[in-house]
């Protein structure tokens, strides 16, 4: 089990709820992608292999009024859009770069499907 930063702690000083899902979340990224750093700032947490690949933070994506009110949010880079409902923003930044922003709500949003989009993003940021 990767431990936690000071710096990521911190991060979560005001969203408590939140972080057993970040804590599964790098968990499950420390058994899939041994290797990673991590980049702690004011607004993400930043995630890198060669280059950056993932974040996650605490930026509202949905709207909705069903929508909880406490979701820690995903942030992708990718070579191509996510078809999928669970995306909740997607963007071109440039050519060839995608940014999908995932809402996770829950551990059981750690599902195969996401590690298998995370896995697409790690392989990306590898990319010469």
């Amino acid at each position: 089990m990767k431990e936690l930063t000071a710096e990521e702690l911190l991060f979560f000083d005001r969203h408590q709820d939140l972080l057993p899902l970040y804590i599964a979340w790098t968990e499950g990224l420390s058994k899939r992608f041994p290797g990673f750093s991590v980049k702690v700032c004011k607004t993400q947490i930043s995630f890198f292999s060669r280059r950056l690949f993932a974040c996650v933070s605490f930026l509202r994506v949905k709207k909705r009024a069903d929508t909880p009110a406490s979701y820690l949010t995903l942030t992708l880079g990718l070579p191509a859009p996510l078809s999928s409902d669970r995306v909740a923003v997607q963007t071109e930044p440039y050519p060839g770069r995608w940014t999908a922003h995932i809402p996770l709500y829950s551990l059981d949003d750690l599902d195969e499907e996401l590690w298998d989009w995370t896995a697409q993003a790690h392989a990306f940021s590898e990319r010469k």
